[in-house]
């Protein structure tokens, strides 16, 4: 017996969802009675490729997804029902283009360096109504409404179970809150290394819109849903440890008492890697049309955008593109909402792992308020303003495409660009209103 089948059998599993995140962060299921499971652990479950948005035609032959029996996780909400991570093959061979494995190289190289990333994400979300058009609370109008506590425990019957199942699978859950948005939320475990954060984010997803579906509401991580409000963001803290067998194994080497603001010269090698590549990084971590909404926004009716502006990084301060929170990690501002959960880990570290290997210099700290007092053209560097200019900084980037793979690379730009188009072809109701009569 698999070790996936004796794991489904001991947690007296049904039903197993054989799930892989496709491209475009969209999460692809089959849904396997315990009796098979055997059969898929060895062999792995059937798609069609082209079906999902995966760089494929209909003539591709069948893509195999390989269930990782470590990322086992039985539906707390459903629990004769387990979910689990695959990844993906064809024609017998590993798929370069398949997330999960692509994260998995990065891991790979880092260990070889002796390092381990661990991560934590922070995954905002709106609570709207099922047609998504409206906030689901009509009392939560308040012009700052972050930390509300009325808001917040009017959606108690859904944050609560939250709660409760993160702590059941053991991800150490320790707050949960209202955002600065009307009808936004946060909540935040505890971190681990970017295999099993990135696991969790994409379980996190889907636990978070089921649970909302069984209230009649609908949850949206879009990074920006409503213009005049504070957008979806994904700010995600990093670290880099000693891996096992390494002379470090399970020190956090970015700790450094001696260093500035407590960080050693080699987190200050890895903010490097994020500045220089955070144009094409921005292409992974603000993946939509709409991320670009939320980037350099004018403010909103709370009075912030809480996203970065440009690319600089600054101390315990949240107006720039990395904060460094305290003597122990970086915080990246960047990602939003839309973020793959897989790909945001695999882009951030090997942009990070550039900087160690090139040994990049971060250059000064900015400690202004990026918002009131912004930074020149001159003195910080410009993130791309839409999904078409992070495309061309994607490209242009040789050493991060390296990195990733080429083959990942173009298939994820095809895919992209290809949705630039269509957005670039769409007539919009703005458009029509302010023009039609011109």
């Amino acid at each position: 017996m698999s070790d996936l089948a004796q794991r489904v059998q001991e947690l007296n599993l049904r039903f197993l969802l054989i799930s892989f995140t496709d491209l475009f962060g969209i999460q692809r299921a089959k849904l396997v009675p315990a009796s098979a499971v055997a059969g898929m652990a060895r062999d792995g479950a059937g798609f069609a490729g082209f079906a999902a948005w995966l760089d494929l035609s209909p003539a591709d032959g069948d893509v195999m997804a390989i269930p990782a029996a470590a990322s086992l996780t039985p539906l707390p909400w459903q629990p004769e029902v387990g979910w689990v991570a695959a990844e993906l093959q064809l024609n017998g061979q590993p798929m370069e283009q398949c997330p999960r494995r692509l994260l998995r190289r990065q891991l790979e190289r880092a260990a070889a360096l002796g390092f381990e990333l661990r991560s934590g994400v922070e995954a905002e979300f709106f609570l709207l109504d099922p047609s998504g058009e409206r906030i689901a609370d009509g009392a939560d109008t308040q012009e700052k409404p972050c930390y509300d506590q009325l808001a917040l425990m009017r959606r108690y019957p859904l944050i609560a179970p939250l709660l409760e199942a993160m702590e059941a699978l053991g991800w150490g859950p320790y707050q949960a809150d209202h955002e600065d948005a009307n009808g936004q939320f946060e909540v935040n475990w505890t971190f681990a290394d970017a295999l099993t954060t990135a696991d969790r984010h994409a379980f996190f997803k889907v636990m978070v819109k089921s649970l909302a579906e069984q209230q009649g509401l609908r949850a949206s991580f879009m990074p920006k849903p409503f213009a005049a409000l504070t957008g979806n963001g994904c700010h995600t803290h990093l670290s880099l440890w000693g891996a096992a067998g390494s002379a470090h194994a399970g020190r956090n080497l970015f700790h450094d008492p001696a260093g500035a603001l407590g960080l050693s010269t080699l987190a200050y090698q890895f903010l490097g890697g994020l500045l220089a590549h955070a144009p094409a990084l921005s292409c992974l971590t603000n993946p939509t049309v709409n991320s670009y909404r939320r980037l350099a926004a004018p403010p909103t009716s709370s009075g912030a955008t809480w996203s970065p502006g440009g690319i600089s990084y600054s101390g315990n301060n949240r107006t720039h593109m990395v904060r460094i929170p305290d003597s122990q990690r970086l915080e990246l501002r960047l990602p939003d909402g839309a973020a793959h959960p897989y790909l945001l880990q695999a882009a951030i570290l090997a942009a990070g792992l550039d900087g160690i290997e090139h040994q990049l210099d971060p250059g000064p700290r900015h400690d202004n308020d990026n918002y009131a007092d912004p930074l020149s053209s001159e003195r910080c560097g410009r993130l791309p303003g839409s999904l078409g200019e992070a495309l061309e900084a994607f490209a242009a980037d040789t050493a991060l495409r390296q990195a990733l793979g080429e083959d990942f690379c173009r298939a994820y730009e095809r895919l992209r660009r290809r949705q630039w188009d269509e957005h670039r072809s769409e007539v919009t109701p703005w458009e029509r209103c302010t023009g039609l009569d011109g």
